[in-house]
């Protein structure tokens, strides 16, 4: 039985940047641009008319902390202008999975702090965006590294390589945890079961030190064992 294709709803002030998210969301299989919106839109109202399974918000070059203007003549004090930051609370509410694209590290903590667990990078590539956008959908944290380490500093981590080396299959674990697959994807890609999988993983997090999968995912960035 086919899965149907992802629905994504595109959030961007630019109407070049969803245009062209739309364009490059259209080449991987399993998603579909369901609509497109700029971000002064009512966003709930915008939820409720496509029923995205995601959205794509592209917060441009831009601080998010930015107060949309009043749609109306009303003085700013009485306007109740509200900032992307206020519409992502909005979101996360809502139950809606979202992933945002920053330009920096520099909005990253207000924006995790908002709810989103999906960060990204504005130069990220199609086909990290495209493993992103699933992964974020069933609920699993999808951090670009460089934000990650902007989120979670390394305060204890010694500049030298885990206490044991990583096998060769401790590795393809690795790898495949930092594309944000849950087990049962990461036991398909390597044809084992998932109760070897979770093996894997404990033993990762043991050698790295970690308390969880996605600090695992940073330390071993920061250690040079990823490249993402």
């Amino acid at each position: 039985m086919l899965m149907p294709d992802l629905r994504v709803l595109i959030v961007a002030d630019d109407p070049l940047v969803r245009t062209g998210l739309a364009t490059l969301l259209a080449q991987p299989p399993g998603c579909t641009v369901v609509g497109q919106m700029a971000g002064e839109a009512d966003v709930l109202v915008e939820l409720h008319r496509y029923h995205p399974d995601i959205v794509v918000w592209d917060f441009g070059w831009e601080s998010a902390f930015r107060s949309r203007p009043p749609r109306h003549s009303t003085p700013p004090e009485q306007s109740g202008a509200t900032t992307d930051l206020e519409h992502l609370v909005d979101i996360r509410e809502a139950g809606q999975a979202v992933v945002v694209l920053l330009a920096d590290v520099t909005d990253a903590l207000a924006v995790w702090t908002a709810g989103v667990r999906g960060l990204l990078l504005r130069d990220v590539d199609v086909a990290t965006l495209a493993i992103a956008l699933p992964a974020v959908a069933q609920g699993l944290v999808v951090l670009d590294a460089t934000l990650a380490l902007a989120l979670f500093p390394l305060r204890q981590l010694q500049p030298a390589s885990p206490v044991e080396a990583l096998t060769p299959r401790e590795l393809e674990v690795l790898q495949l945890l930092a594309e944000g697959l849950p087990n049962k994807a990461i036991a398909n890609c390597l044809h084992i079961s998932e109760h070897t999988v979770k093996f894997h993983v404990n033993a990762l997090l043991g050698k790295l030190g970690a308390q969880s999968r996605t600090e695992a995912v940073v330390r071993a960035t920061r250690l040079g064992l990823l490249l993402l």
